[in-house]
Parts: C-alpha cells; structure tokens; sequence
C-alpha cells in the first residue's frame, strides 16, 4: 500500500514538474511565515532531488493582510492563499481569481455562524443595538454576513436604500472591530488593538492579519473575554478553542431571544454557510490544484509524512489556523472550473448579492415578482404601474415550483405561494414576509397605515365538487372516473383528496406518491404539471396564453380553482370534461357565475353542483364548512431572507396607494378582468398580514405541514431535490 502511495505521489510530482512552476503562498502573520516555511522544509526534504529541481522551493510571500494577498496573486506577485468563504467570493467576483479548493472540516462541509455573550450579559438578537461587537472579519461568512443577514431578515438592523450597509452596521453598534474595514466606516475598527503606524508595512491596525489581536475567530473571541466588546461574531469551530474551564462564562445568542451553552450551536445559530476556500489565478489553477493534491497526500491527515509536517496544525507555530483551519479535515479539490453558485451554494450568493458585495446595481432598487402565465404577467404590469415610485418588474416562471428555484438563482425576488408550495420553499431556505388574509376585517394597528396584523389566519377549505346529474358519484365509488386537480402540488387538487378513500381499491392510508395513487384509481384526468393519462383531459393555452397541453401555470385553459371548475363542464364544444373537481371552496360560486359571462358554458347555476362528503354523502355547495376535504392554510408570500424588509415595504406601500384610489380600476387583489382567477393573489384576499416574525411553519399549522412532510419524504420532487443540493453539510 505504502509503495502505491508513493508511485501516485511521484506521478504527480513528474506531471507538476513539467510546470517547470514553483508555489507561492500569501502569508499574513509571522507565525503564518514560519508555518509556512516548514511546510517548504518539509517538502524538500520528502521530494526527490530531480522533482525538488524541477518543482522549486516552495516560497512564503509575507503581505499585509487577506485583501493585500488577494492583490499579490492578481498581481502574479503571489500564486495560493486560503480565505473566508466571503473574501473567496469577492476575489473570484471583483479580482478574477479562482478557486482551487474548499475546506472541509471534521463536522461536515460548512460553518454555523454564532453569537457569543459574557454569562452575564442581558443582550439577546432582539436588543443589539447600542452593544459593541466583535467579528472575526469583514464580509466574512460568521464575523459578517450571516449575522447581518439575519438582523434584516428581522427587520432589526435599519438599512436606507441608499446607505452603504457598513455605514447602517456602523450606525447600529456603538462601537466595533471588524478587521478589514478599514475603509468602510471609522467605527467599525474603533475596539481594534493592532499596532497603527503611518508606514504601510508596520500598520497592523484593524487589518485581516493575524498581527490584530483581535482579527479572526479567535481574534473576535479575544476582543469578547478582555471585555474591549459585549458579543462576538465568530463560527462554531471556534468554539472548541475556548478553555474548557471557561466555556461555562459564556453563552450563544440564540434568534427567539434566549441563551443557551456553548455546546448547543448546531441548535442555537444565526446560520449556516460554507467554509473557507483556496484560491489562485486562473492562469496557475491546474498546477495549484496538483500541488494541493501532493501536500494533502504528504501531510494531511492521513498523509505518510505526516510525523514530519501537519498540514492542519498551528499550535507549534505559536498561533491557530495558519495556513488551513486547524479544524479542517480535508480539502476538497475542485477538479473543474466551477460557478460561484455550486462553490458556495445558492442561498450563500444571493445572500452576498443581497449585502452588496458586488457593489451598487439595478437590481438593488427593484423587486422583481415572479408571474406564471401570460394573464399574470399583464396584471402584474398593471400593478407596477399603478405604484410607479415603487420600482416593480415583472419576471416570468413556468410554475411555482419555478418561482422557487428562480428566487434560489436571485433571478427573481417574492412570489405568493399556496400552502404546498410554501411548505417546498420553506425547505428551501425561504421566508415568510405576509400572508394573505381571508377574513371579514383587517386589523390596522393605530397609526401604522397599510400594516394589517392578525392574531388568527382564516383557512380557505378543499372541496370535492361534482355535477348534481352524476348520482353515481361519492367517495369510495371514484374509481375509473375522469378528474380535474387544480394543479400540481396543489393542496386541494393534490395534497387533500389522496387522504380519502377514493374507490373500493384505493387505500387511502398511505400517503407516498399522489400522482401514482390517482393514476391507478381514475381513468384519465388533467392535473397540469403531472404527465401520462393525467393529461389526456386537459386542453392547452390558445392565442397569447398558447401552451403545450397541461403546463403547470394559467396558460392552461384547466388549470387552478376556475381551471378545475371548466374542467367538471367541459370545454365549449361539450368535450374533454371530468366527472370529480378538486378544488378550494373560495369564490366557487362567483366563479360558476363567471362560466356564464365569460362565454366559456351557458346555464350553469349554483344548484347544478354538489359537493363529495368524505362519509359517502353528497351536500350542497353552501355546506362547505362540514363537507370538506379539509383545511388549506392561506398562500404567503415569500422571498430570500435578506429582502423580507425591501418585499414588505413594496407589499405595504401597494395596498396603501391602491387602496387610496378606489376609482384607478386596478385591484390587488381580483382577477377576472384578466380573464383568470387567483392571480398573483387569492381574489379571496382582503388584505396582506404582516407575518415576516412567524416561520413559514407556524403559519402553515402543524396539521398541515405534517401532511406535506409525510408525503415529501416518500414522493419525489425535482424542486427539492434541486433545493437540497444546495444544503451544505453538518454532522
């Protein structure tokens, strides 16, 4: 095994040396230096003499900092160096650097960030202001962004459009270090104690060198126990660097406003993101990636030389961290040029985006809503215009399960999502900002206008609708029947009627795989999204809505609630009718009336329909409280966590104006002079609820949100299964 190892390494070490190349490392301390001169020692001393000629001696290039590092290898003065996941993103983004590699650490593949306190601190995450903070670096994953992601995510750290964030964060904290922000705002260094000098090379003051006292997690925890700040910012691997002795002193801030211990952080954390990453120029990144590759087979930890050199060790060097985090585990070399996105993960980017670590753009200024077919997109326009010094753009998705992964991307920015689809996005790391209200009255608090809270969220129902002449028809006796869904995902037409007996074969005690389970029971049906004989009974879009046969949006003549409802009647020639509909009890009757005026079928009244019971009775529609398939938690609007504030605003200030202009013929919340129902919003909706405090499964009630998980965790879902592969790993 020994010799095989040894082969590898020195065919690796034949391909570097026709580089003809040799490395150069971006140190940023003196105990980096001489860590990284014994890693130069340690590689003569195991390389063979022909390769050591070849490959040079590594080289230790000494700079003042990571931003001064980041400038050395952009300037071929330097080739590697290790950073923060939020520095690799601006040298890749604003430098044109690449990455090479990622830290892996014993715990899994990312980092949590954490807020630490003195045990006698009275501070929690809702009463920051006015404190000094410690961070263990500037635009740093832990030390910044996750922290300040989620104070706005609550709306608690006040940030003007037209404010940098460092000037609000400066503004926010009395005082602070936060090492590398020398150049944002003068307060954001005011607690650091490194050593200031007008000559460049001795100034140490507030930079993200090891020469800061209090640069680093350990520098920000430092910074915490001499009492120079009240909370630090580091992540959770920091942690263990803590005294055991000492670890009872302090405890996490956690985001309900309550402490807990040290040892509570995969519970207690303001977030999760990716570890630290090594990056190069794109001009050295094989022969990079090929000598990290040799340095981990020598002296990672399960490298054959590694009693003479660790590679993951910094206590010998009279420091922590050097070089590598000394709780990484591995490195994972990226074998490929890969987009920042699948570096860093989805949400991590769109968090940085929504921070302004690229700068200023257009897309700062704008919320773009998500619109799914060709009648949302024309109502949407109308809402922009009405509210032009709101600026609204109006972007078009295939479906929600696309609005979804678009708000994922940052290609779009909130969407309202039925319970179902709520509950996907939730899993996928988005948030509550309102609710739609299905009440009689909206509750306006004194003085806050336009801002509706409610300590209830009336439900809207699932209904089973037949039409009166089909006497045949109750639960139980559905099978071989034709069918109409709302849509895919739909609580109403997919979630709730799976749960019932539906034919003399059908177990309803399962809930895995309702598109199976209907296409066994019902002969054909439309469910738009689905496939096979789910869609034989569907019919398409025509002139500007024209769409392939059951897409999942309004294009689709039998799509949603009115969709199921023409659906049940069939189209205006007589065909391609369903005997059963599924759909949500609001607006049914006002909707019957609209198959008369809108020329889609004549006659039809009220009377004409019936609903399924789910004892085996059939009841008239005005009986929809007792015979139901259940309750549906009201849609909610949702968005990445950093614009909570931006959405909610825009939300507020619409309902305002709109509602200010009675007479100006649009209507948030009515559809049907777009000649749809349920666009952009429940027509049912009164009002907007401010809900942006509640997590998405509060508001769903656990009732419901147990029926999606039972049912997600043996169905598959492309858009989770997308969502989850953005999840970094914890153990």
């Amino acid at each position: 095994m020994m010799k095989r190892v040894s082969v590898i390494v020195i065919l690796l070490l034949c391909s570097i040396t026709s580089w003809g190349k040799k490395m150069r490392w971006c140190t940023v301390s003196e105990p980096e230096q001489r860590k990284c001169a014994e890693l130069a020692k340690a590689l003569v001393a195991v390389l063979p003499p022909a390769a050591v000629t070849a490959f040079g001696r590594l080289s230790c290039v000494k700079a003042y900092g990571t931003a001064d590092c980041i400038n050395k290898i952009r300037d071929n003065k330097a080739d590697l160096v290790t950073l923060d996941a939020g520095e690799v993103y601006s040298a890749v983004k604003q430098f044109g650097l690449t990455v090479v590699a990622k830290e892996i650490y014993r715990d899994g593949g990312c980092i949590l960030a954490v807020a630490v306190v003195r045990n006698s601190s009275t501070l929690d995450m809702r009463s920051l202001r006015g404190s000094r903070s410690c961070h263990s670096g500037a635009r740093w994953t832990a030390g910044w962004s996750l922290p300040l992601g989620h104070l706005l995510s609550r709306n608690l750290l006040p940030w003007a459009e037209d404010e940098p964030l460092s000037q609000a964060v400066s503004a926010f904290f009395n005082a602070s270090c936060v090492p590398g922000a020398t150049t944002m705002a003068t307060s954001l260094c005011s607690l650091c104690q490194g050593q200031r000098s007008y000559i460049r090379q001795k100034n140490f003051h507030c930079e993200t060198s090891h020469s800061e006292p209090f640069y680093h997690n350990q520098g920000a925890l430092r910074c915490l126990q001499s009492q120079a700040g009240d909370v630090a910012f580091v992540d959770h691997t920091a942690l263990d660097s803590i005294d055991e002795s000492e670890k009872d002193e302090f405890r996490l801030l956690c985001i309900d406003g309550t402490h807990a211990p040290l040892s509570s952080f995969r519970n207690c954390n303001l977030g999760r993101g990716p570890g630290g990453g090594v990056v190069t120029r794109m001009n050295t990144r094989k022969i990079a990636r090929k000598f990290l590759v040799t340095a981990q087979m020598l002296f990672g930890w399960r490298g054959r030389e590694r009693q003479r050199f660790q590679l993951f060790e910094s206590a010998s060097y009279g420091g922590s961290d050097l070089l590598f985090k000394d709780m990484t585990e591995k490195l994972s070399v990226l074998m490929e040029d890969m987009d920042m996105s699948q570096v860093l993960g989805l949400d991590y980017v769109a968090l940085l985006k929504g921070l302004g670590h690229e700068g200023s753009s257009l897309e700062d200024s704008v919320v773009r809503w998500c619109c799914i077919s060709h009648a949302e997109q024309k109502k949407c326009e109308q809402w922009a215009l009405s509210i032009k010094s709101d600026p609204l753009v109006c972007v078009k998705a295939s479906s929600m399960s696309d609005c979804i992964e678009k708000i994922k991307r940052d290609e779009v920015d909130a969407v309202s999502l039925d319970a179902t689809h709520a509950f996907i996005a939730g899993k996928c790391g988005l948030v509550p900002v309102v609710t739609e209200y299905y009440g009689e009255k909206c509750e306006n608090p004194e003085g806050v206008e336009g801002h509706f809270e409610s300590d209830e969220l009336p439900s809207v129902y699932g209904v089973a609708v037949v039409r009166r002449t089909s006497r045949s028809l109750y639960f139980g006796s559905l099978g071989g029947r034709r069918t109409c869904h709302g849509h895919m995902y739909s609580p109403a037409g997919w979630v709730l009627p799976v749960r019932h007996t539906l034919s003399t074969e059908h177990n309803n005690s399962a809930p895995c795989q309702p598109n199976n389970v209907y296409t066994e029971v019902f002969w054909k049906g439309c469910l738009p999204g689905g496939q096979g004989n789910l869609c034989k009974v569907c019919m398409g879009g025509t002139e500007e809505a024209a769409t392939k046969r059951c897409a999942d949006n309004h294009n689709e003549r039998y799509y949603g609630n009115m969709g199921a409802l023409r659906c049940l009647v069939g189209d205006p020639s007589g065909k391609s009718f369903g005997d059963v509909a599924f759909m949500e009890h609001h607006n049914l009757e006002s909707n019957i009336e609209r198959l008369n005026t809108s020329g889609w079928a004549e006659g039809w009244l009220t009377w004409d329909f019936e609903l399924l019971c789910g004892d085996g009775s059939r009841a008239p529609l005005t009986e929809w409280k007792t015979c139901n398939l259940g309750a549906i938690p009201p849609n909610i609007v949702m968005t990445r966590p950093v614009l909570i504030a931006r959405i909610y605003d825009l939300l507020m200030k619409s309902q305002e104006t709109i509602a200010a202009r009675p007479n100006s013929g649009f209507h948030l919340f009515e559809s049907q002079q777009y000649g749809e129902s349920d666009l952009l919003f429940k027509d049912a909706t009164k009002c907007l609820v401010h809900t942006s405090h509640m997590d998405y499964r509060t508001i769903l009630g656990e009732e419901f949100y147990s029926q999606a998980e039972s049912i997600f965790n043996c169905t598959h879902s492309n858009i989770l299964q997308f969502c989850n592969q953005d999840v970094c790993s914890i153990f």
